[in-house]
């Protein structure tokens, strides 16, 4: 056990331990997210349309504020994308996150400054309740791989954009750069099939100890690692994998032939990402629920 695993379980305990405290007062919590919200968003174009300065409750808020979907955006989008400035939030985006959505057609979501921390620190805070609660930390003295989308941006137009996978991946935290797997170049590959080769080849002979991605891309991962190797399971490769992060689709589907193929049981934790915000995350592992992020600049409405 290394320094850096004996120093992430107290470190693990007390951040938990915080966000716990602000989730067991919910309403409290969601209070001081919206008065920051409007507080911020009040002098843009949206927000003097909406009078959001003046927006102190949820009430106020849904009056304020009808319910409209990406369609109801699309034209303040359109007036970020040429450059205008202030127009949903303070100043100009760093990035456009696009998206298929669930719906048809391309979406390009507005990801901020003040709001790339929110992807960043809620992943973060999964692994840190995982540690917390299993008392497991074992898996930060070894390597992990984030089977994601491409780095390189679209910079074709007054703000880059591209998939939230691949905007994360140029924001990854100083600590984890050592022990991030595959290199910038590697997850810079546009063909799936040839980037999935290429992080075989340089994961096969790494100690692999947590893998993270959606799970029809580490199900394609793990079956080319296996016919690479001529191994009969994932954990004879990697014999310290301990831990699987998966998000983005209902794992339900894959669940048994992931199984086959690790071929052990090894402790899971699910997120919810979204390219609007980190919405939950998986906060007890082995149990089912999520816990919703209610202090990261998100506020939840919810339509009965």
């Amino acid at each position: 056990m290394s320094l850096r695993s004996i120093i992430a379980k107290p470190y693990a305990g007390a951040v938990t331990r915080a966000v716990m405290k602000r989730a067991m007062d919910p309403v409290n919590t969601q209070a001081a997210v919206l008065r920051e919200l409007m507080r911020f968003g009040g002098d843009t174009s949206f927000g003097l349309e909406h009078r959001l300065h003046a927006v102190r409750d949820h009430a106020e808020l849904v009056q304020a504020v009808p319910l409209r979907d990406y369609e109801g955006f699309k034209p303040y989008i359109e007036r970020i994308g040429f450059g205008e400035e202030d127009v949903l939030w303070p100043g100009k985006p760093l990035y456009f996150c696009k998206t298929s959505g669930t719906t048809s057609g391309a979406k390009y979501i507005p990801i901020t400054k003040e709001s790339l921390p929110n992807h960043i620190d809620s992943a973060r805070r999964a692994l840190l309740a995982y540690i917390a609660h299993s008392g497991r930390a074992d898996f930060v003295d070894g390597k992990m791989i984030f089977l994601q989308g491409s780095p390189v941006l679209d910079k074709s137009r007054h703000i880059p954009s591209g998939r939230l996978s691949g905007i994360v991946a140029n924001h990854v935290p100083a600590y984890l750069l050592r022990n991030r797997m595959p290199s910038f170049a590697t997850n810079s590959i546009t063909d799936w099939e040839t980037k999935v080769e290429a992080i075989v080849g340089e994961t096969v002979r790494e100690d692999m100890r947590l893998i993270s991605g959606i799970p029809a891309w580490v199900q394609m991962y793990f079956e080319r690692l296996l016919a690479r190797t001529g191994k009969a399971t994932v954990k004879e490769v990697f014999p310290n994998f301990s831990l699987f992060v998966y998000g983005g689709v209902n794992y339900a589907p894959y669940r048994s032939r992931m199984e086959s193929l690790i071929g052990a049981s090894v402790p899971s934790v699910e997120l919810f990402p979204a390219s609007e915000g980190f919405i939950a995350y998986q906060d007890r592992s082995g149990e089912d629920g999520l816990l919703l992020v209610l202090d990261n600049g998100i506020y939840f409405g919810f339509v009965p």
